[in-house]
C-alpha cells in the first residue's frame, strides 16, 4: 500500500457523481472516515494533522508513534494529541513507495529506549531502504537522541520504487522481523536466496553486530543469506505477530488475481512468483487466506491481533486486516485462521491497524490520520453530521445553499438539524440557505435523533475573499509518455484579490493510477512554478496505468483551489512464442500461464525467461536462444510497435 504499494497504499473516487448531481461540495464531516461497522461499535477520530502516514505502533507506554512516507516520526499522546515536533526526521526518499514505512519498540524498551525504524535512505546512492534504531532522549521521550542512530541493515533493494515492505515487528522470540518486498524491477528475487528482496528477516539486534540468529534456517545454505527467515514474497507490507503464541500471519499484496494472508513458517517459500494464491506445487506453501482482486483491484493491509477486552470473547485472538482498495476490515477466525467473517466497510485509504492499550481498534487512513473504533454497547450512537455547501468563498453579498441531507444516524434515528451561520442568525431543516455580508464565518450544523444525542461539525465561509484560480500551462493536453520520459510541469495562479500569487502560493503533486486505484509517486512540493520528473522504467508493468500531476494554489487566507493534468502511456504489444509451440516461458519471472500476447508500456523493462529445459509430453526439450540473442533469461526494453520474441529449443 504504497502497498501497499503495488496495489498499496491506494486512493477511491467515491460520492462524485452524487456532488455532480446536486451541485454541491462536501466541506466538512464527522467522523473523518466514517467506516460502517457491526452495531454496538462506534467509530471517532482520534488524530489528524499527518502528512501520508504510512505505518503506527503503540508504545509500551501507549504513546502512539506514527510514520509519515516523508520521513517524519510522529507522537501522538494517549489523549490523541499530536505532538508538533516529531520523535526523528530521517532523510528520506518519498517518491513512488519509499519513505519511512516501519515502526518497533523493542522489548526491553523502558529500560533501553530503542526504536526501530525502516526507511529508504536518500545516501549513498543508488537508493536503498535501511534498517536502523535509534534511541528515545532520557531527558525528553518523545524526541529520540541526536546522533543516536545505528544502522542495523542496509543496502535493501528498492531497484522500481514500489514493493519496499516495510513492516518491521518484534516476535514473542525477542527476535526482530522485517517484511522486505522484491523490489519492484525483478520478480524472481522473491526466489533468491542470496538477495533479500522478497523475504521476511529474522533478526536479533541485541547481538548487534552479529545480528543473524544461529538458528535462522538458511544460516548453513551455501550462498543463501542468513538473516532469510521465509522466502518467496512480493510485498509483505505488513503482518502481525500474536502476542500468547508468537504465531506469524503475514498479509501479501498480489498481482493480477489474488491477496493472500501467509502464516509466518520458518524456512516457507511462499511461491511467488512461480504462484499467486493457492498452488499445486509441494515446494510451495498455501496461504491460510486468499481473496480475489475483483474489477477494481485490491491491495491487502493492516495487521493486528485482538488478545481480550471490551469487544467480548467472539473477537478473542481474532486476526484483523484490511484492504486498502476495497475499504473493507475483516477478521480472521482462530484456531486456524482460515475462516473470516466481516467487520467494517467503507474504510478510506486503511494502511494500518493497531489494538490500543484500551482494547480498541486504531485504523491508519494514508490520507486522514487515526481514527478508533470502540465497542460502546447497543445503547444510543451519536449521529454524523455531514455539511455540504454550493460554495466556500465569494464577493460578497455571498449566497450560500447547504444541505445536511447526508448526514447519518448509525442507529437509524430520524434527525433534526439546526444550522448556526456564525453571524447571529439560526435556521433549521436539512436543507437551507443564508446571505452572508463582507467578512469570515464559521458555520455549523448540530444534528439530534429521537433520543437527544447529538453531533456538530462545522465549515468556515469567505465572503468578500474570492478563491483563487490555477491553471497548468505544461504539460499540456493530450501529452504522452514512454518510459524514461522525461516530465515538465509549469503553472500559473492569481488571485481576484490579490493578483499573481508567488512561488510560496504553489503546491505540486504527481500521482500514479493503476486501474481504479493510486499510489504516491512525488510530493507534495512547494514553493515553485514549475519543475520536472522522469518516468521510471521498471516497477508496474500493467498497460492501465496514467500519471496525473495537480496543482494547488492558495491565497493569503487559506482558500485553495486545485487543477490537473493527466499525462498517458504509450502502449505496445509483446508476443512471446515458442518453437517448438507449447513450451513453458516466463514475463517478469511469472508463467504465463498459455497467454501469448501481453500489452504494456512503450519503454518499460520487462524479464523474459526460458527454462535451460523442459518436458512437454513425453519429450524433454533444451533452450537453443531467443530470436533477439538474448540469453535464457535477460531483459528488454518494451519496444514502440508491436514485437514477437521466440524461443527455440530442440529435442533432447
Amino acid at each position: 500500500m504504497w502497498a501497499p504499494i503495488s496495489q498499496n497504499v491506494c486512493m477511491r473516487k467515491q460520492l462524485s457523481g452524487l456532488l455532480l448531481v446536486l451541485g454541491l461540495t462536501v466541506l466538512a464531516a464527522q467522523p473523518t472516515f466514517a467506516g460502517t461497522y457491526p452495531p454496538g461499535f462506534e467509530e471517532s477520530v482520534f488524530a489528524g494533522g499527518l502528512n501520508l502516514p504510512t505505518a503506527m505502533e503503540f508504545a509500551p507506554d501507549g504513546r502512539l508513534f506514527v510514520c509519515e512516507k516523508g520521513g517524519a516520526l510522529r507522537v501522538i499522546l494517549p489523549d490523541g494529541t499530536l505532538l508538533q515536533n516529531p520523535f526523528l526526521s530521517v532523510s528520506v526518499v518519498s517518491n513512488s513507495e519509499r519513505g519511512l514505512l516501519g515502526v518497533a519498540f523493542d522489548p526491553d524498551f523502558a529500560n533501553n529506549r530503542y526504536v526501530y525504524v525502516y526507511y529508504t535512505r536518500v545516501a549513498p546512492q543508488p537508493v536503498k531502504n535501511r534498517l536502523s534504531r535509534f534511541r528515545a532522549s532520557l531527558a525528553d521521550p518523545n524526541v529520540a537522541e541526536p546522533g543516536s542512530e545505528v544502522v542495523l541493515l542496509d543496502d535493501i533493494a528498492s531497484d522500481a520504487g514500489n514493493h519496499n515492505g516495510g513492516a518491521i515487528h518484534f516476535g514473542r522470540d525477542g527476535k526482530l522481523y522485517i517484511g522486505i518486498g522484491d523490489g519492484g524491477a525483478n520478480a524472481s528475487n522473491s526466489q533468491d536466496l542470496a538477495t533479500l528482496s522478497g523475504k521476511l528477516l529474522r533478526i536479533d539486534p541485541a547481538a548487534f553486530p552479529n545480528i543473524v540468529p544461529p538458528d535462522n534456517p538458511f544460516v548453513a545454505t551455501p550462498g543463501a543469506r542468513g538473516e532469510i527467515w521465509a522466502y518467496g514474497l512480493r510485498n509483505p507490507f505488513t503482518f502481525a505477530v500474536q502476542p500468547a503464541t508468537g504465531n506469524l500471519l503475514i498479509n501479501d499484496v498480489g498481482q493480477n488475481s489474488w491477496e493472500e494472508v501467509n502464516r509466518g513458517i520458518g524456512g516457507a517459500n511462499y511461491g511467488w512468483p512461480l504462484a499467486e494464491g493457492l498452488s499445486t506445487n509441494p515446494a510451495f506453501t498455501n496461504p491460510n487466506y486468499t481473496y480475489p482482486h475483483g474489477s477494481g483491484g485490491a491491495s491487502i493491509t493492516g495487521a493486528t491481533f485482538y488478545t481480550s477486552g471490551p469487544f467480548g470473547s467472539a473477537y478473542t485472538d481474532n486476526y484483523f486486516f484490511g484492504d486498502y482498495v476495497q475499504g473493507f476490515v475483516r477478521r480472521l477466525l482462530p484456531p486456524d485462521y482460515t475462516q473470516v467473517a466481516d467487520f467494517g466497510t467503507g474504510v478510506s485509504g486503511l494502511v494500518d491497524l493497531k489494538v490500543g492499550p484500551d482494547g480498541a481498534l486504531y485504523t491508519l487512513s494514508f490520507g486522514s490520520g487515526v481514527s478508533k473504533v470502540s465497542f460502546v454497547g447497543t445503547g444510543n450512537r451519536a449521529p454524523q453530521p455531514v455539511i455540504r455547501s454550493s460554495t466556500l468563498a465569494g464577493n460578497a453579498p455571498l449566497r450560500v445553499s447547504f444541505s445536511g441531507l447526508t448526514s447519518s444516524d448509525p442507529d437509524g434515528d430520524r434527525l433534526r438539524y439546526f444550522w448556526n451561520f456564525g453571524d447571529g442568525t439560526t435556521a433549521s431543516g436539512a436543507l437551507t440557505s443564508h446571505l452572508y455580508q463582507t467578512g469570515r464565518f464559521t458555520a455549523s450544523l448540530t444534528v439530534s435523533d429521537t433520543n437527544n444525542a447529538s453531533a456538530t461539525a462545522s465549515v468556515t465561509v469567505n465572503s468578500g475573499n474570492n478563491l483563487p484560480t490555477a491553471a497548468i500551462s505544461q504539460p499540456t493536453e493530450g501529452t504522452t509518455y514512454t518510459g524514461g520520459t522525461t516530465v515538465q510541469f509549469s503553472g500559473s495562479a492569481s488571485d481576484p484579490e490579490e493578483g499573481v500569487l508567488p512561488p510560496s502560493a504553489y503546491s505540486w503533486k504527481v500521482t500514479f493510477y493503476h486501474a481504479d486505484h493510486t499510489h504516491p509517486f512525488l510530493g507534495p512540493i512547494a514553493g515553485i512554478t514549475g519543475g520536472s520528473f522522469e518516468i521510471p522504467t521498471t516497477g508496474e508493468t500493467a498497460p492501465d496505468v496514467f500519471y496525473r500531476i495537480e496543482l494547488t494554489a492558495t491565497d493569503a487566507t487559506g482558500l485553495q483551489r486545485t487543477v490537473s493534468r493527466d499525462v498517458i502511456p504509450v502502449r505496445s504489444t509483446i508476443t512471446l512464442r515458442s518453437e517448438p509451440p507449447g513450451l513453458q516461458l516466463t514475463l517478469d519471472g511469472q508463467p504465463l500461464r498459455g497467454r501469448e500476447q501481453v500489452e504494456g508500456v512503450v519503454g518499460i523493462v520487462r524479464t523474459l525467461g526460458a527454462p535451460l529445459t523442459q518436458t512437454l509430453g513425453e519429450a524433454t526439450y533444451e533452450f537453443v536462444g531467443w530470436s533477439d540473442g538474448g540469453a535464457a533469461t535477460h531483459t528488454i526494453t518494451t519496444p514502440a510497435t508491436a514485437t514477437t520474441y521466440t524461443a527455440t529449443y530442440r529435442r533432447l
